[in-house]
């Protein structure tokens, strides 16, 4: 399984905007790509801003790219989230699991 993340800051007083979207738009389109697994959105606060990190799940780095497209490395970053982060990575990053224990 490789896991993708990304990251993106927010101000502070709109701080539940991006996660509104992800839930609403992002979850939701993600679930319908083959060889999505799932995903998770984190945060932390950072003084004068949030910063979101997103790891979704994938079962390969095709079926990543039936979302991402040919340049697998460059961010999809959609219309909506932009306009709720004050700065967001252009790039992702992949990891291969090697384990996943929940309790």
């Amino acid at each position: 399984m490789i896991v993708r993340t990304w990251r993106g800051r927010a101000a502070v007083e709109k701080a539940e905007a991006y996660p509104r979207h992800f839930r609403r738009n992002v979850l939701p389109e993600l679930r319908h790509i083959a060889g999505f697994r799932g995903a998770s959105l984190v945060r932390r606060d950072r003084g004068a801003e949030i910063e979101y990190l997103v790891m979704t799940r994938w079962e390969s780095m095709e079926a990543i790219r039936r979302f991402a497209g040919a340049e697998v490395e460059k961010a999809v970053v959609e219309p909506e989230a932009v306009a709720a982060l004050v700065s967001f990575d252009k790039t992702v990053e992949h990891y291969e699991l090697l384990e996943d224990v929940s309790a």
